[in-house]
């Protein structure tokens, strides 16, 4: 059978899971890592889009699918902005090195001493100021599955550009959903890449395992932090969106959104008229 005709199998229910979520009694929570040191992008979280700091239009974005969202930082001048924006922030290290290990601190914090059986995390990268409610949602969705411990998301190639892109990581994906591999080079195949786009939920016992294992040779290689849990036997299950996860990377990303976002109004504009 196709690939993509199982897989359009495996993901065509999702919007009718959403109310079993509540019978099951999940709870969801965001927490959006934003971090100030960059090499590319020294404040990059306080950077301006439309008049709103990065780091608050995402918080803003994800509080329209979920009712608890943190903004988890180092930082004292973030925490400073987000906190007059009305977001609640969880103060962690400046040691941490990756997004999950901030999310796990922040999570530990919020959680301690409060029942979180059924708790799970999503993590919205704070580079991502178009996040869509509906990218979210169904990342939420999957956990209807009780097998599921980690998810992310993908959509497929829309160019031969974007394919050979490094910056934009492959993902293939087995016949029940699942994650085979991560890279930033496409396999021969073509028609088995899809885009992986870096959001992720993970039950919240899951990530405090994750955040214990150590980085893997190929984690290395390909600068990919998920392909840790892959060497070390975790499931990912891959979640269609089609969300194009515009993120902010340098200067020239932020110049090349804030363009977009003319257009968008422009063409709307000519819309209402």
């Amino acid at each position: 059978m196709n690939v993509n005709l199982q897989l359009s199998g495996v993901f065509s229910n999702l919007h009718s899971l959403r109310n079993l979520n509540k019978e099951m009694g999940l709870s969801f929570t965001g927490i959006i890592p934003a971090r100030y040191e960059s090499t590319r992008f020294p404040g990059k979280p306080l950077a301006l889009i439309d008049g709103v700091p990065m780091v608050v239009r995402v918080w803003e974005r994800a509080k329209k699918a979920l009712n608890n969202v943190y903004i988890a930082t180092d930082h004292q001048d973030i925490y400073e902005v987000a906190t007059k924006a009305g977001a609640e922030v969880i103060l962690t290290s400046s040691m941490h090195e990756t997004g999950t290990e901030r999310i796990a601190e922040a999570a530990y914090k919020i959680f301690e001493n409060k029942d979180s059986s059924n708790q799970v995390i999503i993590n919205i990268q704070g580079d991502e100021p178009m996040i869509t409610k509906d990218a979210i949602l169904d990342l939420c969705d999957v956990f209807e599955d009780i097998e599921v411990k980690i998810a992310t998301l993908f959509h497929e190639f829309k160019n031969i550009d974007d394919l050979n892109n490094p910056n934009r990581p492959k993902v293939t994906i087995d016949n029940s959903g699942n994650a085979i591999s991560f890279s930033r080079t496409p396999m021969p195949n073509r028609s088995i890449n899809y885009q992986h786009i870096g959001v992720y939920a993970y039950g919240l016992e899951t990530l405090y395992e994750i955040n214990k294992l150590h980085p893997t040779p190929m984690e290395r290689t390909e600068r990919l932090e998920q392909i840790r849990w892959l060497n070390n036997g975790y499931s990912i299950r891959c979640v269609k969106n089609e969300y194009q996860g515009i993120g902010v990377d340098s200067p020239e990303d932020l110049e090349a959104l804030s363009k977009l976002l003319q257009k968008i109004r422009i063409n709307q504009k000519k819309k209402n008229q």
